[in-house]
């Protein structure tokens, strides 16, 4: 296709046509039978040329520009037309250059639908947009990009202007949409107007924006907003430069404020709920010559109806708290970025105060509203500290962990309350729920309630994720080590009906040696799941867990392991799992990391699971499940009949005592044991044990005790007979151990013999192998007994069967 511009000489303009940049030359131009990659044309001259290719827009660009001189001559105010026309379809950008005296302004006055500002290297959606440069001396400030379809009416500039319109080739645009208007001075950079209708959200930037702006420069934003209206404002990025004199700061004027200016800086918070239009006003500083900085800013401004609720506050009442703080925000806050096209829920300290994230502390009382259509999609985020520095002051305390009234009584929903409890060195934490018990969430019996709790143990080394927990089960307290996160999250809307049932406490208690130490009392017939913390990344390495399961007397539980083996390895030490009950002489089960977990068994005693970790190899990591039942204990046939045959041994027994009772009766000089308060009675034993060798004291020597003197009133008691006691199994009710099982070491060996809780003697030495003797006391030492020590020393040396023998009591 042939192309013919003709350019008039009184238009002053100058087209351009080039190629585009980064595009090899795939397509020339014939002008006048030359062929070029280029082409230019002055005012006055009249071109006909043509393209090599029938694609010329995917090669060439086109500008127009178009110099207007408003100081040596009348400027052509009114619509600014395209012109001129029969151009080729190219990719074009039209240039006006105003020249025009500082004394003076001019006015960029936008037809319908407006613009609206975008962000350096942001493209408009169709592609066609406006660029508007201020020109002061030689000095040319940005004052932003637009695209069309936004709420900028009028750009008021002093002096000069350099206006750009970017049209793709394809662009039916055929109007600028803008004139120029001649205004007075408008002693400032710039003024722009924006009109908001409706409920509408704009985002706008100070002029060189992300450069800095001018120094010691001043700007406007005028928003004409409908009375019946209300608008807000959020600095959502700024930056400040370095000032030698002044201060950079925003100043409001505000119709019908007491108070205009209202000045703020630009780290304050910003006014809201403006009703009607007002101003906005930037103002820069002299900056440091050596260091200047950058003063910028990018903003937003939210128009919305009045809220019917407008007036109606809510008090929150926080003076009493301590170490709290209560955040009111968006849904998604704070890891979702809330999209400024979004519809904004804002929440009000005062009625000129408000923001989309607001947040409150302790030691204080508030009275806030909210301006927002639905409260639904807000949220309440809360944390509480609680310390303990001394064992000593805060031991006996009980911290209730619930949620204050304060926030359950606010229409926004709770999403999450945090409690960091802090402890020092050698005191734990002990959270209990006394009425409800908690329930750990597993996969096999997962929370349904409308809010569970998640505990975290940490210090800086480590961080152990105990588990997700929430009330309805069968753990009554779990102890840990470190300091403790525990968050409160909820479900849906049912958190408000049922905050009323919170049974959470906490309290400091003395040092445990186990990482974390579980207390289980299952209810009757009922399955508890309970699994290994850090599920399912593992625990960390060396950690030792256990579980305190509490078994009722009446009944018997089931303990059983959800697979066969651990299912690690070991780079370094063992990995241990502990089983033993809760009775004297009860025997240990243990298995190693490389056994097979004990098959399922019956528990008849309140019983401990400990489970500690060595360092595994890569890529393998120790996770365990269990699972407890109970079941009423079945009485055995067997056991009842060797108990009634105990029952009739014992009393033949009986028989027999009663005849020998009767025997002894005819004895003249019965033997009668007589306690010897001067003898050493201790147990034989290491001669470190003994302050005398044997022939100064007389712990070798015994009395002799006649059972039939001794026991024989027990008789005459029961009529001659004796009612045998039965041996019957009588589940154990008093106090029981509080630590579990010790982890054994690294070289424990597999069979563990059970032990008692008595220290066992010290073994004989060969020097104690000495032969014992017993002596019986002669008639008349009975008053004095209590010189036998050195006075009867030839009689407590006679043997005992030589005494029997004379005496004719050999039986």
């Amino acid at each position: 296709a042939s192309y013919m511009v003709s350019l008039r000489a009184a238009d002053n303009i100058t087209v351009m046509i080039k190629l585009r940049p980064g595009i090899s030359q795939g397509c020339q131009i014939r002008a006048k039978n030359v062929i070029r990659s280029e082409l230019k044309m002055k005012p006055g001259e009249n071109l006909t040329f043509t393209f090599t290719c029938s694609t010329p827009e995917k090669y060439f660009t086109m500008e127009i520009q178009k110099n207007i001189d408003c100081v040596l001559g009348p400027c052509p105010f009114g619509d600014v037309h395209l012109y001129p026309s029969g151009l080729p379809h190219l990719n074009r950008t039209f240039i006006w250059d105003v020249k025009a005296s500082t004394k003076a302004g001019l006015e960029l006055h936008f037809s319908t639908p407006w613009l609206r500002q975008i962000e350096p290297g942001e493209t408009c959606p169709d592609f066609v947009s406006y660029n508007i440069n201020s020109c002061i001396d030689k000095a040319t400030v940005n004052i932003g990009t637009f695209c069309r379809n936004g709420s900028v009416s009028r750009v008021k500039l002093l002096g000069g202007v350099i206006m750009s319109l970017h049209l793709p080739w394809d662009s039916p645009l055929t109007a600028s949409g803008f004139s120029i208007a001649n205004r007075a001075s408008i002693k400032r950079l710039c003024i722009i107007e924006s009109i908001l209708k409706g409920e509408s959200s704009i985002t706008l930037m100070s002029p060189n924006y992300p450069l800095g702006f001018p120094e010691d420069e001043l700007m406007t934003w005028q928003f004409v907003v409908p009375s019946n209206m209300r608008a807000s404002v959020f600095f959502h990025n700024y930056s400040l430069s370095n000032c030698e004199r002044k201060e950079e700061r925003v100043e409001y004027y505000i119709p019908g404020s007491p108070s205009n200016p209202e000045v703020f800086k630009l780290s304050d918070s910003q006014p809201a709920n403006i009703a009607g239009s007002f101003n906005l006003s930037l103002q820069g500083c002299d900056q440091d010559a050596q260091n200047p900085g950058i003063l910028r800013l990018l903003f937003q401004v939210i128009v919305q109806h009045p809220q019917v609720d407008e007036n109606v506050t809510h008090l929150v009442d926080l003076s009493k708290e301590r170490n709290m703080t209560v955040t009111i925000h968006f849904e998604g806050w704070p890891s979702r970025i809330q999209l400024m096209s979004e519809p904004m829920c804002l929440i009000c300290k005062d009625p000129r105060n408000c923001d989309r994230v607001l947040t409150l502390v302790s030691g204080a009382v508030y009275k806030i509203s909210f301006l927002c259509k639905d409260l639904s999609r807000l949220r309440i985020t809360a944390e509480k500290g609680i310390s303990c520095v001394d064992l000593w002051r805060c031991q006996r305390k009980i911290y209730s962990l619930s949620v204050p009234n304060v926030i359950t009584q606010l229409p926004i929903r709770l999403h999450k309350f945090i409690w960091r409890l802090l402890a020092p060195d050698l005191v734990n934490i002990e959270i209990t729920s006394p009425s409800l018990k908690l329930q750990q969430h597993v996969p096999e019996q997962r929370c349904n309630t409308s809010y569970s709790y998640s505990v975290v143990s940490a210090t800086p080394e480590m961080e152990l994720n105990v588990g997700v927990f929430c009330l309805g089960g069968s753990i009554e307290k779990i102890q840990m080590r470190n300091n403790i996160t525990i968050s409160l999250k909820t479900f849906g809307k049912g958190f408000l009906n049922e905050s009323n049932h919170q049974d959470l406490k906490m309290s400091f208690v003395p040092h445990i040696k186990d990482e974390c130490t579980f207390t289980v009392s299952p209810e009757p017939k009922a399955k508890v799941y309970l699994q290994t913390p850090n599920w399912p990344y593992g625990l960390p390495s060396y950690i030792s867990i256990s579980w305190y399961v509490i078994v009722p007397s009446k009944q018997v539980a089931r303990l059983g392991f959800s697979k066969d083996r651990m299912g690690i390895v070991c780079e370094t030490g063992r990995a241990y799992l502990n089983v033993k009950e809760e009775m004297l002489g009860a025997e240990e089960t243990v298995r190693r990391e490389d056994e097979l977990l004990p098959q399922p068994r019956n528990m008849y005693h309140d019983f401990w699971v400990n489970i500690s970790n060595c360092k595994p190899v890569d890529r393998t990591h120790l996770t365990l499940q269990f699972w407890v039942t109970l079941a009423d204990k079945q009485i055995d046939l067997g056991v009842i009949l060797a108990v009634v045959a105990g029952a009739g041994v014992l009393m033949a027994t009986g028989l027999t005592v009663c005849c020998v009772k009767k025997k002894k009766k005819k004895s003249q000089n019965p033997m009668v044991g007589v306690y010897n308060a001067d003898m050493n009675t201790r147990v034989p034993g290491k001669k470190g044990f003994f302050t005398k060798r044997r022939k100064n004291n007389e712990s070798h020597v015994y009395a002799v005790i006649d059972e039939a003197m001794v026991y024989g009133h027990l008789l005459k008691e029961s009529n001659g007979l004796v009612a045998p006691e039965v041996d019957v199994y009588r589940p154990f009710d008093g106090p029981v151990g509080s630590l579990p099982p010790s982890p054994p070491p690294l070289s424990f060996r597999k069979d563990i013999k059970h032990s008692s809780d008595t220290e066992e003697p010290p073994p004989l030495t060969d020097t104690d192998h000495d032969t014992y003797t017993f002596a019986h006391q002669k008639s008349g030492q009975l008053a004095d007994h209590g010189d036998t020590t050195e006075k009867s020393n030839g009689d407590m040396g006679m043997s005992l069967l030589e005494n029997k023998e004379q005496d004719g009591l050999v039986e």
